[in-house]
């Protein structure tokens, strides 16, 4: 990543990224952080390489001699004290294994381009994020912790969206439950469904979420202020 870019003038947009020829993203303006970058180019880009950031949740390769791994967030997938020590092909399949960056609109993208889309007349969403507190008394919730049988869960998932796009009016359904560590306010879960009509959209939607919810074995640890703690746990 190249900060490098001069700021933004007055007849310039409030923010502006662009890839130049050699691949360098250039920036400028306000950016509301590395997060929102993302979610911006997760629908539309398979893979982005972010250079001299060690404090995302992303897979991760340390280079140097005093990297540590420990005190990194995201999945330290290779470390060296420099690039030759680095075993390249490991790097790419640990990749293709590591959970993707999606978002509720790289999944709306997803359904808009299903061969059945011209028949639909409604997408309808579910977004489940991390509540902070029940009530103005409690304990604020730092972060949530979600770990899932990654086999299982997906083929789960895959069943009740097939389930649901049998039923009549439903024409594609989506749907992701992020991993690992999710702040307060962030966003967990995503259920998107194309639908004919938005009856039948609205209640897929429902649908979806309670079943995912039901059935799907993911675990879920809940950080507070004062207290950790699981919160329940599914069988595979």
């Amino acid at each position: 990543a190249d900060h490098s870019a001069a700021p933004a003038t007055a007849d310039d947009p409030d923010t502006a990224l662009s890839l130049s020829g050699d691949g360098v993203w250039q920036g400028r303006g306000v950016v509301d952080g590395f997060d929102d970058l993302l979610d911006g180019l997760a629908p539309d880009h398979d893979y982005l390489v972010a250079v001299g950031y060690d404090r995302l949740r992303l897979p991760t390769v340390l280079l140097g001699p005093d990297a540590d791994a420990a005190d990194t967030p995201g999945d330290v997938i290779a470390t060296g004290a420099n690039a030759d020590d680095v075993d390249l092909d490991a790097v790419v399949d640990a990749l293709d294994a590591a959970e993707p960056w999606i978002t509720r609109e790289t999944l709306v993208r997803r359904v808009e381009a299903s061969p059945r889309a011209e028949r639909s007349g409604a997408i309808a969403t579910f977004t489940g994020r991390v509540r902070t507190r029940d009530s103005p008394d409690d304990n604020r919730t730092t972060h949530l912790a979600f770990e899932k049988y990654e086999g299982v869960a997906r083929d789960r998932m895959d069943r009740i969206a097939d389930e649901l796009t049998d039923r009549d009016g439903v024409l594609d359904v989506a749907m992701h439950h992020r991993t690992g560590v999710i702040e307060a306010g962030e966003d967990i879960v995503f259920v998107v469904v194309l639908a004919g009509h938005r009856p039948e959209a609205f209640r897929a939607v429902e649908d979806g979420i309670d079943r995912l919810k039901d059935e799907v074995p993911i675990f879920k640890k809940e950080t507070t202020e004062r207290e950790e703690f699981w919160l329940h746990r599914r069988d595979p």
